[in-house]
């Protein structure tokens, strides 16, 4: 364990200083950047191995905001995090995406966006939508758009005592809200914040392979209707995939962050995530894959559902889009796109925030920026009916 330490915990450079000269200065290289580890990182390292290997880990990623069912049916579990002081802000209702466990929103505590909207005085909302059966693959984003998150919508404003709910949807989940509001302007909404939500396929590199297919989409069709969808852990490879880079380096990260144990409870945590994807219904991903990822109908503002066509223009709400700087599912480009597809929302702001694709929802950064920004808008969105009245008595 010392032999760890000694190499990869911070402390004070070994590398000497070059010394001084009038021509230009060279950087001295990070390869050989060996720091000495102090005492107290050394045994901050040895209890987190110590934790790791023994006592199961040095996080309580398990432990989750309480909440309560408020409304139930298929493909939909309304929850109401508890706030026994009842507070009365705006209301919200979080609305992870498809295949992903709802526990984005509530990751783990000091990284929960649902504790932090909580302690703000949010009435905060949860939708859940269980685990996918191969029973579930005739289902469409219909079903979702058109079905699960309009009820939830009215069954969480119903109990704010009928106040307007704000969507804060992570991923497809801000894509669906989106949809959502614009089909049906007459649901009590009063704004709807996309974090991470891509509407341009174009420049999601990782969408590349789909739209150069040679069998026109043939294949994967005929893999997903086999399948009854995408299953869980083709979805788990394939977030797994958009990172890479991150995966390959996981072990060196760990390794120099060993003294570190918010960094180490924060990978338990998003580990635990990862093993518990769901799937994708098997009709709900062939729209995905044929109107998204191949033909990028999206990047339009329409979307083609069975018996109508959803256009992003009907949103009359304000919206808020957040991108992660690192995010290489949705890059800035692809969430960005959705700010030229919303000429009725009255207010439309985009913004960048530290992190990757769940980093910028959950991330030990986030606090810092995506959720500041997600404050501020909540509070615009309170302030908006007022305005109105105001605006309105003066004419």
């Amino acid at each position: 364990m010392a032999g760890i330490g000694f190499a990869l915990l911070p402390a004070t450079s070994l590398v000497p200083r070059a010394p001084a000269h009038t021509g230009p200065q060279r950087r001295p290289s990070r390869l050989f950047n060996v720091r000495v580890p102090t005492p107290d990182a050394l045994g901050k390292a040895a209890a987190n191995v110590f934790d790791i290997v023994f006592g199961g880990g040095v996080g309580n990623h398990a432990a989750r905001t309480p909440a309560a069912i408020i409304d139930e049916a298929p493909q939909r579990t309304v929850f109401r995090y508890l706030d026994p002081e009842r507070r009365r802000g705006a209301p919200v209702l979080l609305v992870p995406p498809l295949a992903a466990p709802a526990t984005c929103m509530d990751l783990r505590p000091g990284c929960s966006l649902a504790e932090h909207l909580l302690a703000a005085g949010h009435p905060t909302y949860l939708v859940d939508y269980g685990d996918i059966a191969f029973s579930d693959r005739e289902l469409g984003l219909e079903h979702w758009i058109e079905e699960v998150i309009p009820r939830s919508v009215e069954r969480a404003s119903a109990d704010a005592d009928g106040q307007p709910v704000t969507l804060v949807g992570w991923c497809l989940g801000g894509i669906m809200s989106l949809l959502a509001t614009a089909a049906d302007p007459k649901l009590p909404i009063g704004g709807v914040a996309a974090i991470a939500s891509p509407f341009d396929f174009t420049r999601v590199r990782l969408m590349a392979p789909f739209r150069a297919d040679l069998t026109n989409g043939a294949l994967v069709s005929a893999a997903y209707r086999l399948l009854g969808g995408a299953p869980a852990p083709l979805v788990r490879y394939a977030y797994q995939a958009a990172a890479l880079d991150k995966q390959i380096l996981k072990p060196w990260a760990v390794l120099t962050h060993l003294d570190d144990r918010e960094f180490l409870a924060q990978i338990e945590a998003v580990d635990a995530f990862m093993a518990d994807m769901h799937a994708y219904p098997g009709r709900t991903f062939g729209q995905l894959y044929h109107r998204f990822f191949r033909v990028n109908e999206l990047a339009e503002g329409t979307l083609e559902l069975p018996e109508r066509t959803v256009d992003l223009a009907d949103v009359q709400v304000p919206v808020l889009v957040v991108a992660g700087a690192r995010d290489g599912i949705a890059p800035r480009g692809a969430v960005f796109r959705v700010g030229d597809l919303l000429p009725n929302a009255p207010d439309v702001r985009l913004e960048t925030a530290p992190g990757g694709h769940l980093g910028v929802l959950t991330g030990r950064a986030a606090r810092r920026r995506t959720w500041v920004y997600l404050d501020e808008f909540l509070d615009e969105v309170a302030l908006a009916p007022l305005e109105e009245a105001v605006n309105a008595t003066a004419a």
